[in-house]
């Protein structure tokens, strides 16, 4: 029978200092977290209710609900999806399937890394001037919703490559070998394979795009808009909106005399959104990772 040496003990209390050191960094990342969400709770309990999320603003913004300001978040966040993420996935494609290292692939990433970069106030600025102004589309859900898209683009693309990068080269070797061609083994194999990780990028996506201010402010967001209550197409896709950032932008800083809940319950709301979109990601990425063969 083995007995442990002084080397050997050694090592199992440097394991256990690891194990439990990193153990109380994770719960101090969280602990903040849990804080900050329970006070927000605490403090917007009093006008959380049905009719809150389904009613308009009333009284000047004091009164009511924010119905027309949560729908106007969930068409934002579900239209600028649809911009970003066909476009940032076949990006990432070319990139990471077909295009060699040369002078061109290189500038493609580089600007790809450089406008992950660029603040969202310059987004607002380009989005104002491409698709405002120069596309004629005017404040619009249309038009913050490109320039969402735009925005989250770079987060999708890196994702994207991260999560074909992972898939082993020898999947597409057996496939090449049957006679397959490339784009039939990026349908069939890799993509398939990396659909998880991809679905991290729209995560991320949707949690910037819901809290966006600027961007929305400059080219889609108006101050008050009366949607009927519970109506889920009360907007069309020209129409201006509100969002849930902007009204906590406004009812913050513009409102006058406002309930002190008003701003917390608001604050509830878009975080419950973002959770329930990030939710219904994260949902599908573990059922895919399920199915997964290796």
């Amino acid at each position: 029978m083995f007995q442990s040496t002084a080397y050997s003990r050694a090592k199992t209390r440097r394991e256990l200092l690891a194990h439990y050191a990193l153990g109380a960094l994770a719960v101090g990342v969280t602990f903040p977290v849990i804080l900050i969400v329970a006070y927000l709770l605490h403090e917007a309990w009093p006008l959380l209710s049905w009719d809150f999320l389904f009613a308009n603003p009333t009284g000047g913004m004091r009164h009511g609900g924010i119905w027309p300001a949560l729908l106007g978040t969930m068409y934002l966040v579900t239209f600028s999806l649809f911009v970003a993420a066909p476009i940032g996935v076949m990006a990432a494609i070319y990139l990471n399937e077909y295009a060699t290292d040369n002078w061109f692939t290189r500038v493609v990433n580089l600007a790809v890394v450089n406008l992950a970069g660029v603040p969202s106030i310059v987004h607002a600025l380009f989005g104002l001037g491409a698709f405002v102004l120069f596309a004629g589309l005017g404040r619009s859900i249309l038009a913050a919703s490109l320039t969402l898209g735009i925005m989250t683009l770079p987060v999708i693309v890196a994702s994207t490559k991260e999560a074909l990068s992972a898939v082993p080269l020898s999947f597409r070797e057996a496939c090449l070998n049957v006679g397959a061609t490339r784009w039939q083994t990026i349908r069939g194999v890799v993509l398939p394979n990396s659909v998880s990780g991809i679905l991290t990028g729209v995560i991320l996506e949707i949690s910037r795009a819901a809290g966006e201010t600027a961007p929305v402010m400059f080219t889609g967001a108006v101050f008050y808009k009366m949607i009927e209550e519970g109506q889920l197409f009360g907007y069309n896709i020209m129409d201006q909106c509100m969002t849930l950032s902007m009204h906590l932008f406004t009812i913050t800083t513009q409102v006058t005399e406002a309930p002190h809940a008003l701003p917390f319950a608001t604050a509830i709301v878009l975080l419950g959104t973002v959770l329930a979109f990030n939710a219904t990601a994260i949902v599908l990425r573990v059922y895919l990772r399920t199915r997964k063969k290796w």
